[in-house]
C-alpha cells in the first residue's frame, strides 16, 4: 500500500487533551512510571499511540494472498500423493512434502497440478542429485525446497557431512534450480528463544549464507518461521524481519522485493492437556502470521503433539485457514496493519534490538563461531528458563493446564506419540539446540499421577 491512510483526520499529538485528561486521572502519579511498562524485550509499551508514533515504515507485503498449505510426512509415496490430492481439492494450494529419505518424485506429485500449487520440500538429507531429478519436473518459481544445513546442525548438532562439504553441495543444488536455501528460524521459537533473538539469529543465520557462499544466493533464499500466542508482537515480528532482511539487502546491493516466508504455529505453547484449546491458540497465531505478512501458512493440528497426522485434525486445521480467508475476510490481511501506529512503534523497536543483536554477533565473528562455541545455545537456553520459571509461577498461564485443570480429563490412553523431548546419545559437534514445550513437566506429572491410579 503506498499511500497512508486516515490522513484527512485532524491528527492528535502526545501533549494533546489525551495526554492531559490521563495526567488528571491519575491524582499526581507519574504518567512514565504508572503506565509505561517495558516488556520481556525492554520494548516500552504506551497506554495510547498517536500519528506521533507513526514511522511510516516501508515494509514489503505480498503481491497475493497468504497460501494455504498442507504439511505432509512421506512415509508412503502412494498415501503422501493421496492426501495431498486430498487436502488440494479440499482448500489448500500448496503441500510441504517432509521426507528423512529420497522418494519416487513422479508417483508423489501424479495429478497436482504443478502450474497452480506451490510446493515445499523439507529434506532432511542433502543429496545434489535427487534434487536435480526433481527440479526436472517440478514449476521451479513455486517450488522451494527447505535446506538449511546451518540449521541441521543447530539441531542436531552435527552437519550433513561436514562443514566444507555440505556447502560445497548446497553451492551445487543452488545452481540447479530455484528457491534452493532455507533459513529456519522455527528452531529458535521453539526451543525458548525471544522475539528479538529471533530476529538477529535470523540475519545472522542468513549472512552466513552469504558470507559462505555469495552474496548473488540471497535471492535464493526464504524463510521459515513459527508464531505464538503474542498476538501484536508476532504480527510486529514479522514485519520487522521484513525491515531488517531487506536492510541486510540493500548492504549487499541486492533489490530483492519477494521476501517468501512460510510460516507454523509454535509448539512451544501447545498442550496435551485440554487439547481443544490448541484451536484457540492457533487461530490466533494464524491471524498474527497473516497479518504479519507470511505468503505461506501451515496450521498445525490441535492434536500434533500426542497423536499421528489423521484425517480429522487434518481438516479442522485447514478449515481454521479456510474460514479466516473466506469468511473472516482475512483474505488481504496482509495489508490491514499498515497505518496502525502500535504495530508499526512495535515493529519498530523491536527492528532496532534486532539490528543491534545482529550486529554484536557479527562482531563476535558470526554466527556460525557463536553456535560453535555454545553461546547461541546458552542464551537461548536462558532465555527459555526465564520464561519456564515464570509458567510455573503461574505468572505465564495456560488455560487446562497450569490454569483451571480439568482434573477428569485423563490422556495417558490417548497417547500415540511420545510428547515430550527426547534424550538423544550421540557425538556432536556442537551442543544442540532442542525443541520443547513449556508444560512437559506439568504434563509428566499428571501422567504418573494417573499411572499410578491405574
Amino acid at each position: 500500500m503506498n499511500k497512508f491512510l486516515f490522513n484527512e483526520f485532524e491528527a492528535t499529538s502526545s501533549a494533546s487533551l489525551w495526554k492531559q485528561k490521563i495526567q488528571v486521572d491519575l491524582n499526581g502519579l507519574d504518567y512514565n512510571d504508572t503506565l509505561l511498562w517495558k516488556t520481556e524485550e525492554d520494548i516500552t509499551v504506551k497506554p495510547y499511540y498517536t500519528s506521533a508514533d507513526r514511522k511510516n515504515l516501508k515494509i514489503i507485503s505480498p503481491n497475493e494472498s497468504f497460501s494455504i498449505c498442507q504439511s505432509i510426512f512421506i512415509d508412503d509415496v502412494n498415501i503422501a500423493n493421496s492426501l495431498a490430492l486430498d487436502a488440494l481439492k479440499k482448500g489448500a494450494d500448496s503441500i510441504q512434502f517432509t521426507a528423512n529419505k529420497k522418494f519416487n518424485t513422479k508417483l508423489l506429485l501424479e495429478n497436482i497440478n504443478l502450474g497452480s500449487t506451490k510446493l515445499f520440500f523439507k529434506l532432511n538429507f542433502l543429496d545434489e542429485n535427487f534434487i536435480k531429478n526433481i527440479s526436472k519436473i517440478i514449476n521451479k518459481k513455486k517450488t522451494f525446497f527447505q535446506i538449511d544445513i546451518i540449521g541441521n546442525l543447530a539441531e542436531n548438532g552435527n552437519w550433513f557431512d561436514n562443514l566444507k562439504s555440505d556447502f560445497k553441495r548446497l553451492d551445487s543444488i543452488a545452481k540447479i534450480t530455484l528457491n534452493t536455501i532455507c533459513v529456519d528460524v522455527s528452531l529458535y521459537e521453539n526451543a525458548g528463544a525471544g522475539i528479538v533473538q529471533q530476529l538477529a539469529y535470523a540475519l545472522a543465520h542468513t549472512n552466513e549464507y552469504i558470507d559462505k557462499l555469495n552474496k548473488n544466493i540471497l535471492t535464493n533464499i526464504h524463510f521459515i518461521f513459527s508464531v505464538r500466542g503474542n498476538y501484536f508482537f508476532e504480527i510486529a515480528k514479522l514485519r520487522a524481519f521484513k525491515i531488517l532482511i531487506k536492510a541486510l539487502y540493500k548492504e549487499y546491493n541486492i533489490e530483492n522485493s519477494n521476501i517468501e516466508i512460510f510460516v507454523q504455529p509454535s509448539l512451544r505453547n501447545k498442550s496435551i492437556y485440554d487439547y481443544n484449546v490448541n484451536m484457540l491458540r492457533t487461530t490466533s497465531e494464524c491471524m498474527s502470521a497473516i497479518l504479519g505478512g507470511a505468503n505461506t501458512i501451515s496450521n498445525i493440528s490441535y492434536d500434533q503433539v500426542y497423536h499421528k497426522s489423521n484425517e480429522f485434525g487434518e481438516r479442522v486445521s485447514r478449515n481454521q485457514l479456510l474460514i479466516l480467508k473466506e469468511e473472516a475476510n482475512f483474505k488481504d490481511g496482509r495489508l490491514f496493519a499498515e497505518g496502525s501506529y502500535y504495530i508499526e512503534s512495535i515493529s519498530n523497536q523491536l527492528a532496532e534490538k534486532g539490528l543491534e543483536l545482529f550486529k554484536k554477533i557479527e562482531k563476535s565473528g558470526g554466527f556460525l563461531k557463536l553456535l560453535k562455541e555454545g553461546t547461541i545455545q546458552n542464551k537461548i537456553a536462558t532465555k527459555a528458563n526465564k520464561e519456564q520459571e515464570k509458567y510455573n509461577s503461574k505468572e505465564i498461564s495456560f488455560l487446562g493446564t497450569n490454569l483451571y485443570p480439568d482434573s477428569s480429563n485423563k490422556m495417558l490412553n490417548d497417547l500415540e506419540l511420545y510428547p515430550f523431548v527426547k534424550q538423544r546419545n550421540i557425538k556432536t559437534l556442537t551442543v544442540p539446540i532442542t525443541r520443547n514445550r513449556l508444560s512437559e513437566t506439568y504434563e509428566k506429572g499428571r501422567l504418573n499421577k494417573e499411572k499410578e491410579i491405574n
